[in-house]
């Protein structure tokens, strides 16, 4: 969406107003009444349309995760707790793009550790998630990046103006919570890594 420069005419107390909601609401002024009018007009601005996707994303993971919302717009990072050695976290973070094209958004998941046998285990599970997704036809091998420990997964959803926000923010929450128990799953079956890669493909019906 393209942004012009437009001088209005407004009185100081409402520009007081808009200020402190502003600060409130951590943006900036001309940001939040590009927001207001939009809503009084109907139009879904695409920071609007981010916020209702990751406020239904959040609705879903509350109570099951911990949340820690971002600093940027259109970010979220859902922690989950993983029975291994060294008792780590995951994290996976949602990155939705505001001019969507192919995709609307991405899924990066890692662990903060410098263990080797625990960046060697994750990525063997992405390995096997991504080629189970692959075969099933949900994406394809360019929708997948693996890196030190760290996964990235474009979300290929629908996403043009009219898609529902809150549906896309309900299948990606499903997607997290599969994936998250599928990885728990293969590593409850380690150190037998047959057993941990049979455990991942009971998700998909093999």
């Amino acid at each position: 969406m393209n942004k012009t420069v437009y001088s209005l005419v407004l009185s100081d107390d409402v520009v007081e107003a808009v200020d402190r909601m502003a600060y409130a609401r951590g943006t900036s002024r001309s940001n939040l009444i590009n927001q207001i009018l939009a809503e009084a007009v109907g139009y879904v601005t695409p920071e609007r349309r981010m916020a209702d996707i990751l406020r239904t994303l959040a609705a879903q993971m509350n109570g099951l995760y911990q949340l820690q919302e971002q600093a940027a717009e259109g970010m979220l990072t859902i922690r989950s707790p993983l029975r291994y050695r060294y008792k780590p976290t995951i994290r996976y973070r949602v990155e939705l793009y505001r001019k969507p094209e192919q995709a609307i958004g991405v899924l990066h998941a890692s662990f903060r550790t410098q263990s080797k046998p625990l960046i060697a285990d994750a990525e063997a599970f992405f390995q096997c998630w991504a080629a189970h997704e692959i075969t099933a036809g949900y994406c394809t091998k360019d929708d997948f990046r693996i890196e030190d420990g760290c996964w990235h997964r474009r979300f290929r959803i629908h996403a043009d103006q009219s898609a529902d926000s809150q549906a896309i923010g309900e299948a990606i929450g499903h997607y997290i919570k599969r994936v998250d128990a599928a990885l728990k799953s293969y590593f409850a079956a380690l150190p037998d890594r047959t057993a941990a890669e049979q455990a991942v493909a009971q998700y998909f019906g093999t």
